[in-house]
């Protein structure tokens, strides 16, 4: 699962993108029918020492969870949507710890990010950055009841769900050991979410980005999002230099593709200033800058956040 890397000729284009795991309307005819948002099982897939993930299979409001394994305790990162998820994702962890410690961690608040923590027991810790347990304090019961109103299948998983209160909270940064290994927090919003957080487990330099950093697909931009924030948050994941790459959904690469991400924000950044020095209006600007740019890859994801990537370098251009 290394081998992902981006080809050269993609270095030379832009992108972004906007919510839970939209796709666009062509990828989505050729894809058929959704499949049911289930946390596939028997199939972890261990990328170094310490790190696991269960891949998402490029399924629909299922993310890559993270499981890394100390010698005293176990991270899991993104649990999935509900607790039946969440019991898929604890039985996957009995598979590969035996640890009593366990922690769960998000990288944003979105439902199928969060709410598989209620599969997990009252002793496990829930580490989370207080921006974070204020977007789910403000937004986290009409997502759910957004997700759940997707289909039935979506509605049994959410079914009584709620959030759950934090053990553990931290303002942008945080490093937990779990014995022989340590995984760093970082907050890096305002990009997908004002509260995205990564994780870089040391040692085994492998990085949960979130959707902050994604692999053949755009980026969830969105109306909160800042280029800025976004250039900056390149900068610090290519000084943590990680081998592989875990976005929340799709394929696992390698850290060139950061790379590949801030040459796409870049180039979303150059024609959003170009068509604004023109004299265009921020919606002609947001309306061409996704148009040219969907083009050059008509069939990856997420394409609808690239008018808000535009909006965003709009914003912020002198």
């Amino acid at each position: 699962m290394h081998g992902m890397t981006p080809s050269r000729s993609l270095l030379l284009a832009g992108w972004l993108l906007v919510g839970c795991w939209p796709i666009a309307a062509s990828a989505a005819a050729q894809r058929g029918p959704a499949t049911d948002p289930f946390v596939k099982e028997n199939a972890t897939v261990k990328l170094a020492e310490h790190t696991y993930v269960i891949p998402d299979d490029n399924v629909g409001l299922v993310p890559n969870v993270g499981i890394v394994v100390g010698s005293r305790a176990t991270l899991v990162i993104d649990p999935g949507l509900g607790r039946r998820n969440g019991e898929a994702v604890l039985r996957e962890v009995a598979k590969i710890s035996r640890n009593r410690d366990l922690y769960v961690a998000s990288t944003h608040f979105h439902a199928e990010h969060t709410t598989g923590y209620l599969a997990f027991p009252a002793a496990a810790k829930y580490v989370n950055s207080n921006v974070q347990e204020a977007e789910f304090a403000q937004q986290g019961d009409q997502l759910i009841q957004n997700f759940s109103s997707r289909s039935p299948v979506t509605a049994e998983l959410l079914k009584g769900a709620t959030g759950r209160k934090a053990d553990i909270t931290f303002d942008r940064d945080y490093v937990l050991d779990l014995g022989g290994v340590r995984v760093r927090f970082l907050v890096v919003g305002p990009t997908h979410t004002r509260g995205d957080t990564v994780f870089l487990v040391e040692g085994d330099s492998v990085l949960f980005s979130g959707d902050v950093v994604m692999n053949n697909s755009f980026l969830a931009a969105n109306q909160a999002s800042s280029m800025k924030a976004w250039l900056a948050a390149f900068d610090a994941f290519e000084a943590m230099r990680p081998r592989t790459i875990v976005p929340s959904h799709g394929a696992v690469g390698d850290g060139s593709i950061i790379a590949v991400n801030r040459a796409f924000m870049l180039a979303v950044q150059a024609r959003a200033r170009e068509l604004k020095a023109q004299g265009r209006s921020a919606d002609e600007v947001a309306t061409t800058v996704q148009m040219e740019i969907q083009a050059q890859h008509p069939q990856w994801p997420r394409a609808n956040g690239l008018a808000a990537a535009a909006r965003a370098a709009y914003a912020e251009a002198p």
